[in-house]
């Protein structure tokens, strides 16, 4: 299909009125072509079909109404406005501008017929309506009820663009589509037909200019449905350009004995679960072929996913590549460092570890040992990538906690690796399971694995539910729960992203309990203490010297201590499922019945309760996972560190999730039989798609 004279190739100043300035203004609302403009789409409509009498009107209705001005006068009442009032022998109604001219005071003369619209407000104490700012036009006693305009499309503008001018714009643009120009049309007949969708040309037309008012949620009527599968398939396409882009590329082939892995298994004190097993196996035949591995690791709070990265790092080093594991966190890079430096340490491996507090010369000897080859395992956080550290030879880059990160960042990071046209395998790595609509959708770049089950010895964590005012009853289980030899966690939280706030609240609770429980030992850890501090107070808890750690949720991953097996969080109301599973995930690693209290403020909203319930009920990350994207929709579950990655236009992940199986059917026909359609798709719903998909 040719697309050269198609309005999604036309800039936007090529509409009358558009100059550099309006461009400006409209860029901000990703309208850059003249096509862009069809597709930012009414979120409301108004009807202007119908006069209504002033004494019909009611608070709450948006309304065309007419009235003669009997009165307009500025009041100094609080803040200065103006009000004019109207009347049409029915009722009358009060029009209030706080924004105003001179010479719009003098236009309001008595006896002047007005036609106005906007939204009527609760009565005034005089008895009659009001409006706020109404668009108003002036008429003559002879215009009264010659209505020339019906439905009304209400678009979201921006500051400097009013819904007078854009309407003008879109007006615009459908009469040169009545004179021949076109919008390409992107889904393939069968696609259309499948879907018993509408040609493009008629959903734009249905929903800038219904002819009848469409529902409050306009999301099931057939022209929505249709721009809804659009996007789904345009977001779908565009990862999936990512990993065939990836795929064309080459990356080192791993084809080693596995010695060293199973020198490794044979140190270990516990066996591999089916689950790992099946998942090195797939992690090690993508590591063996010559082009480079993107594989998601998905896997339930304790499910041994460390110990199968392991695995996968000593196949490259096997293979004399070096690999690099990063993490979010100073607290759980260290962590990771630790557990390799006991993992290896009879395997003639050099593990390093690089963080953000390294400087001087110890900066420079861990990364001249890191660019000399010396070292082939190197751990840290995002210094790992910063432009002074380079690899001698980088063979693997594993990621944990990859939501923390985002897709532009995962993509970034293979940067490093790149050595004579090759690219390392990358290995990305979560905790928090994502829902199978989500996984479809988000990371169909990747390649997914999954480990299902969970080692031996983890033991069910017993969640209760208990309201603040039971505080004192939970320090006397406290301490019975250390006498009995037990370590617990005292987690505060915030709903405030204030840090200081969170530390200071774990610092009161501490005071409290330290007041509460003068025999034991508290220690404490928060987000602004040094890391060096840290890790000391998390060793100390880990070798049995502490009873209690008060923390901040700067302990929500990659802590591991046994012997804790009961958690206090506060405030758990103000926590989304995915955190709460995860802090919860630090106790049960032991023999010991574990316990977990969920301690809130009343009242508990309806969404509130909804989620301690959940976590009251199961400890199935899956289930929990699907249940929050249910409860707070998939852009908000992906969080502030994935910007720039599914933000729709106009579908909605959760709401739209029966689509995404013919969506990931439709991408895959597409790619075979009409390629042709793939970009000019990608790049009308995608922001940024050309910088998004070439990598």
């Amino acid at each position: 299909m040719a697309v050269e004279n198609c309005l999604d190739e036309l800039p936007i100043t090529t509409l009358k009125g558009v100059g550099s300035k309006v461009a400006e203004k409209l860029g901000r609302l990703g309208i850059v072509s003249v096509g862009d403009i069809l597709f930012h789409l009414p979120f409301r409509y108004e009807d202007r079909s119908e006069v209504v009498s002033i004494g019909a009107l009611k608070p709450g209705d948006s309304c065309l109404f007419e009235g003669q001005v009997e009165l307009a006068e500025v009041v100094f009442r609080g803040r200065r406005s103006m009000l004019v009032r109207l009347s049409d022998g029915t009722g009358f109604i009060t029009l209030r501008f706080f924004h105003f001219s001179n010479s719009q005071k003098q236009a309001m003369k008595r006896g002047q017929w007005m036609r106005c619209f906007g939204d009527i407000k609760a009565y005034n104490k005089a008895g009659g309506a009001e409006v706020v700012h109404p668009e108003y036009s002036f008429i003559s006693e002879q215009q009264r009820g010659q209505i020339d305009e019906g439905l009304l499309a209400v678009y979201p503008v921006t500051e400097g663009l009013n819904q007078t001018s854009f309407r003008k714009l879109i007006k615009q643009v459908f009469v040169m589509l009545q004179q021949g120009a076109h919008v390409c049309e992107c889904l393939p007949q069968h696609a259309l037909k499948k879907g018993q969708y509408l040609p493009l040309l008629d959903s734009l037309q249905e929903l800038h200019y219904p002819q009848s008012m469409p529902p409050s949620d306009v999301s099931h009527i057939p022209a929505f449905q249709r721009l809804i599968f659009e996007e789904l398939l345009a977001n779908h396409l565009s990862l999936s350009l990512i990993k065939k882009g990836v795929k064309k590329q080459a990356a080192p082939s791993f084809n080693t004995e596995g010695t060293v892995l199973l020198q490794f298994l044979k140190t270990l004190e516990f066996d591999l679960t089916g689950a790992q097993q099946r998942v090195v196996e797939e992690i090690t035949s993508d590591l063996r072929k010559a082009s480079p591995m993107q594989r998601l690791l998905q896997g339930d709070v304790g499910s041994g996913k460390t110990v199968v990265a392991a695995c996968a790092a000593l196949t490259a080093i096997e293979a004399g590549y070096q690999v690099a594991l990063m993490a979010p966190t100073e607290l759980l890079a260290e962590q990771h460092y630790k557990n390799f430096q006991e993992w290896l340490s009879g395997l003639d491996i050099h593990v390093t570890c690089l963080l953000g507090r390294h400087k001087g010369k110890v900066y420079t000897a861990i990364t001249g040992d890191i660019q000399l080859g010396k070292t082939n395992m190197i751990i840290g956080t995002q210094s790992l990538f910063q432009e002074k550290v380079s690899f001698a030879k980088l063979g693997l880059i594993i990621i944990d906690e990859q939501h923390r990160f985002g897709v532009q960042q995962r993509l970034a990071l293979r940067g490093k690796g790149v050595n004579n046209d090759t690219c390392p395998h990358q290995l990305v790595m979560t905790a928090t399971p994502i829902p199978r609509t989500l996984a479809m959708l988000g990371y169909a770049d990747l390649d997914l694995s999954t480990i299902d089950e969970l080692p031996p010895g983890r033991t069910p964590v017993t969640t209760t539910v208990l309201p603040v005012s039971k505080r004192e009853k939970i320090i006397q289980r406290i301490s019975q729960g250390v006498a009995d030899g037990r370590q617990v966690y005292w987690v505060c939280t915030l709903i405030e992203e204030s840090e200081v706030l969170q530390c200071q609240a774990a610092e009161v609770a501490a005071e409290l309990l330290t007041e509460c429980l003068p025999e034991l030992n508290i220690g404490l850890v928060h987000g602004r203490m040094k890391a060096e501090e840290k890790q000391a107070v998390m060793d100390q808890f880990k070798q049995k010297s502490l009873n209690i750690l008060v923390a901040t949720t700067v302990i929500e991953v990659g802590v591991d201590v046994p012997n804790a097996s009961l958690m206090i969080i506060e405030n758990a109301e103000r926590l989304g499922l995915a955190q709460l599973h995860q802090l919860r995930g630090r106790v049960g690693r032991g023999q010991r019945d574990s316990h977990c209290v969920l301690m809130y403020k009343s009242p508990l909203s309806n969404n509130a309760n909804e989620r301690l319930s959940v976590m009251r009920e199961t400890t199935d990350g899956f289930k929990i996972a699907e249940k929050d994207m249910q409860l707070r929709g998939a852009g908000e579950l992906l969080g502030k560190r994935q910007a720039g990655f599914m933000r729709f236009k106009v579908a909605d992940i959760v709401r739209d999730a029966e689509l995404l199986g013919s969506v990931s059917d439709c991408a895959d026909r597409l790619l075979l039989e009409h390629e042709e359609l793939v970009e000019p798709l990608v790049h009308r719903w995608v922001a940024n798609s050309v910088e998004y998909v070439q990598v």
